[in-house]
């Protein structure tokens, strides 16, 4: 319970950075205005609006799934901004993602593509539906209708005959990584299946998030002290854990146990669960001045291209959950904002253009511990997660009512329960599988892993 003592020192951290970016915390508009330059950063890396590319890809060294996170980011940086400016590049982006299926399976990255992957568009669709985002034409992919299919294709691939449920991280047999589950795959199952129990108040997808929670705590993945570890293989029904704790997977439970909380009226269970995830995730990854560290990376300068990532989400789900469950709001929403003061004096790099597209002393860096000291360390990952923590700085309390809409409060997203596709059947449409792309697909794959299985070292080593 050490986070108690923690409120008074963040307070210093609040007031706005120094040495980076100029930002008033006070202020809304002053909040905006930092936001919109970042985001102007963030938008200089896309290249799927020029001419030849693919719309939704990000260039190399970022994969897929990160595209499909920084669009939700966008999605979000335009309901608490009101800048317009990006809505057409991300729609554009996200419809065309969305694949021949309508399901986020797009034939140009189906081959790759793990359960992991697909949620985070799917998640980008519901911010888009919940925030009112511009809905696409008539005879497009609808926001509400793509979540839903991704929410079918993960119940069909619900594996029971492996470690008594849960899905694999890999939805492919020739992908490494099918025989390990791990927590952001289900993380990403139970967040989806809880917002969406509550945008339509259909009880299927409330009775899916409990499933999952229960079958994480089952599996230990959720440890009784609220512990979220990375996930197991499946070889010994897994029960041999990657040790390492991320603040994505953290994040991803706290808010999908706090949408739950909301959507059952303030359920006891839930209320607990919430609390128990905000409190222990504080514990392990912030420090006394209320700023967080990747843990199994960060310290020892090994956090991968995917993982300069992950503290973005922890922002946005944690000012989501603050409005979810308004109990939390008063010991979330302060380290949101001290982790926004200290990302904002990290927005002052200016490295080459080869590197950085934005304005000159503008780049963030990754580690926010350092304040003013810029690490140099930049790219999308750096500058999606400073958007997230200043852009969300701006959740109110006062307004925590208003947002996220559901059917019966003004949503207007169109939804088709009975969309998504068959695993089976998009497998069977593929053309055969060269030795090149089994090769390419399992570097992909087993980059990760390591990283991850490299993770849990150096939480041992710590």
């Amino acid at each position: 319970m050490r986070w108690i003592t923690r409120v008074a020192s963040i307070s210093s951290l609040a007031v706005g950075a120094v040495n980076g970016l100029q930002v008033d915390f006070s202020n809304d508009d002053s909040i905006k205005q930092a936001a919109s330059t970042v985001a102007y950063g963030l938008l200089k890396y896309y290249t799927g609006n020029n001419t030849g590319d693919t719309p939704g890809n990000l260039p190399d060294p970022y994969f897929w799934w990160e595209a499909g996170a920084m669009f939700g980011t966008m999605v979000d940086y335009w309901f608490y901004t009101g800048d317009e400016s990006y809505i057409d590049v991300t729609t554009q982006a996200m419809i065309h993602q969305s694949g021949d299926d309508r399901n986020f399976m797009p034939r140009n990255q189906t081959k790759t593509l793990g359960n992991d992957d697909q949620g985070f568009w799917a998640m980008a669709a519901m911010s888009a539906a919940e925030n009112n985002f511009p809905n696409p034409p008539p005879d497009q992919p609808q926001w509400l209708a793509l979540v839903q299919a991704v929410f079918n294709d993960y119940v069909s691939r619900w594996d029971t005959e492996t470690c008594n449920g849960g899905l694999r991280w890999q939805i492919f047999t020739f992908n490494n990584g099918f025989n390990y589950k791990n927590s952001i795959s289900n993380g990403s199952f139970m967040n989806i299946a809880a917002r969406l129990a509550r945008y339509t108040g259909n009880q299927t997808y409330a009775d899916w998030a409990e499933k999952v929670w229960d079958w994480m705590t089952e599996v230990q993945f959720i440890d009784d002290e609220f512990n979220i570890y990375d996930g197991a293989g499946v070889e010994n029904e897994c029960k041999t854990h990657s040790m390492a704790q991320w603040t994505y997977n953290a994040g991803i439970f706290l808010h999908g146990a706090a949408v739950m909380y909301n959507a059952t009226g303030g359920n006891e269970t839930w209320a607990q669960r919430t609390e128990g995830v905000m409190n222990r995730t504080i514990e392990i990854f912030f420090d006394a001045e209320g700023i967080p560290t990747e843990h199994p990376c960060e310290p020892f300068n090994q956090c991968n291209t995917d993982q300069l990532s992950f503290k973005g989400y922890l922002m946005r789900w944690m000012a989501a959950s603050a409005q979810m469950a308004p109990f939390t709001f008063d010991t979330l929403m302060p380290l949101v904002r001290s982790s926004a003061a200290a990302a904002a004096l990290q927005c002052s790099g200016s490295p080459p253009a080869s590197q950085y597209r934005g304005d000159p002393g503008t780049a963030c860096g990754f580690k926010w511990t350092e304040k003013a000291n810029f690490d140099g360390l930049v790219g999308v990952g750096q500058q999606m997660s400073a958007l997230s923590a200043i852009q969300y700085t701006l959740v109110k309390k006062a307004e925590v009512s208003k947002a996220p809409v559901t059917a019966s409060t003004g949503g207007t997203s169109v939804g088709n329960v009975n969309a998504g596709a068959q695993t089976d059947a998009l497998v069977t449409n593929f053309a055969p599988i060269s030795m090149a792309e089994r090769v390419a697909a399992g570097f992909a794959t087993t980059a990760i892993l390591f990283s991850v299985l490299g993770g849990s070292f150096f939480v041992m080593k710590e």
